[in-house]
């Protein structure tokens, strides 16, 4: 399980943390993994005194028994927020994807690129173990965008005003081609 810690001061977003809690050691037993998520998730909040948590709602998957076992982990992590009054809020894993890469199908190699060019930062020796901390993060920064602290995320600004603004974008854009991307916050 992935998780992001960010602190969010006008519209400087820092990364606090972001790492996985690996549970492979303790074996089987889905209701110990459940108590290390919560202890973890308290050790957390404790640490940092977070004023909210943004979790990947809880989505359909080919495998039922995955599908009831992730739902478990997240209420567990949602539960632990509740016992220190903290609000949480949920967002679907297309919204997130969507917020960050401009593409609801991205993989998460592509979200973890993107945050990585979004936050700057540094490349991954651990790429692929940390792709569930990457997506905690894209999480993170998707709630971010969406309480409206990022005005071109949240659709504030007009396109008429962003290449008003950057007309070096529009050039770029005219004089050769490239893929679309999503636009990048500048930190």
């Amino acid at each position: 399980m992935g998780y992001a810690v960010i602190e969010v001061r006008g519209q400087h977003v820092t990364v606090l943390r972001y790492d996985v809690v690996n549970m492979k050691a303790l074996g089987t037993n889905h209701a110990v993994k459940l108590k290390r998520i919560f202890d973890r998730m308290i050790e957390l909040i404790d640490e940092f005194l977070p004023d909210e948590l943004a979790i990947e709602a809880p989505f359909f998957g080919v495998n039922v028994q995955s599908m009831l076992k992730l739902g478990r982990a997240q209420g567990v992590a949602i539960a632990a927020c509740l016992s220190r009054q903290i609000p949480y809020v949920e967002y679907a894993p297309t919204k997130v994807k969507q917020s960050v890469t401009g593409s609801g199908s991205a993989t998460k190699e592509h979200v973890a690129h993107m945050l990585r060019q979004t936050l700057a930062l540094p490349p991954l020796a651990e790429a692929p173990k940390l792709l569930d901390a990457t997506d905690a993060l894209a999480v993170a920064l998707c709630h971010h965008y969406q309480k409206g602290n990022n005005a071109t995320a949240a659709g504030g600004k007009s396109w008429g005003k962003f290449l008003a603004e950057n007309p070096d974008r529009l050039n770029a854009a005219t004089t050769k081609k490239a893929t679309p991307r999503a636009a990048k916050k500048a930190v």
